[in-house]
């Protein structure tokens, strides 16, 4: 009961930082805010995938640049809409590509599944790069109309911007986090562990496959859309490049595979280690590198892992303290 009171207490108290980080820090560092929020619901969309799934994707990105795109082509071409109907649209447009690839992949796994979402993920950038009248190519879609929540642009009001951000990543990750707790949550983790055993059960494994991974574009979907309006730029390389999916694989694995916390933690790390290393070099790629080569071959299970047991170390040393005393 107390541990239940003390974490009400700690989200309140998140909230109401979350709420006056514009007015007590500035531009920069909301805009650092915004950044961080948008890559932790993208990573916690792949984490549905890998963590809990156990299904790796080496092409993520598709679904994040979908979720750009069809925001800004809906804002570029459709005058009057607002900002909600805009990201609903970068949403549907994300579900709609699981949709059409979710009866091919579903039905394979492992390596097979990471290699076919690279080759889908190359192909999507491809394709954006070479329709240049609809995509704009290498340049992308840029300065597209944004409008306000109220009168306002958001292009001209960035504290708006940022409240939109947040509320709206904020109930995505409690979607993602209240799904992991659910009946079907529990089928997921059996479908990592252990497939045959849930299909020997009566679950249909291909189908709850579909159900995560349309969930997972969905997500994935809606961060890609609020990055596109807070730069103002939807690009090929800036959201459908091979390093797009790759970073959310990497801070997934830095923070802990499996945890729900995990990639939330993994993008705080990789985000604050790149911008510590542009201050003294641009080979951020090579450090970045390093690291995870560290983290795989040390740290396995991530920093959520290590912090864990070191938990367990504690509990255990003071379980073992405490039969010591009762035996004196």
């Amino acid at each position: 009961m107390m541990n239940k009171k003390i974490n009400i207490i700690l989200w309140l108290v998140l909230i109401v930082i979350l709420a006056f980080i514009p007015k007590l820090f500035g531009i920069y560092y909301t805009n650092m805010v915004i950044t961080f929020a948008i890559f932790s619901v993208y990573a916690l969309s792949l984490n549905m995938l890998l963590g809990y799934t156990g299904l790796l994707s080496f092409g993520h990105a598709m679904f994040f640049g979908m979720g750009g795109y069809g925001t800004a082509l809906a804002l570029k071409h459709i005058d009057g809409i607002g900002v909600f109907p805009a990201i609903g649209i970068g949403a549907m447009a994300a579900i709609g590509l699981a949709l059409i690839l979710s009866p091919l992949v579903v039905r394979v796994s492992g390596t097979a599944f990471a290699m076919l979402h690279l080759a889908f993920g190359q192909l999507l950038y491809v394709l954006a790069l070479k329709m240049y009248k609809i995509t704009g190519g290498e340049d992308g879609i840029g300065n597209f109309p944004v409008p306000g929540l109220f009168t306002e642009s958001l292009k001209t009001s960035p504290e708006h911007l940022y409240y939109l951000v947040i509320i709206i990543l904020g109930v995505c990750t409690w979607l993602m986090w209240f799904f992991t707790k659910t009946p079907f949550g529990q089928i997921q983790v059996g479908i990592r562990d252990n497939a045959k055993r849930i299909d020997y059960l009566g679950y249909k494994v291909p189908q709850t496959k579909a159900v995560v991974y349309t969930l997972s574009a969905l997500f994935a979907g809606v961060a890609g859309s609020l990055y596109g309006l807070f730069h103002n730029l939807v690009s090929a390389d800036g959201s459908l490049g091979i390093g797009m999916s790759f970073a959310p694989i990497v801070s997934t694995m830095i923070g802990g595979v499996g945890s729900f916390f995990g990639p939330i933690l993994g993008v705080a790390i990789f985000q604050g280690i790149d911008e510590l290393i542009l201050r003294y070099t641009e080979s951020t790629e090579l450090v970045m590198g390093v690291i995870l080569i560290f983290v795989v071959m040390f740290l396995p299970k991530g920093v959520m892992g290590l912090i864990n047991t070191l938990k367990l170390k504690w509990k255990s040393r003071s379980t073992g303290k405490a039969e010591m005393e009762k035996a004196s």
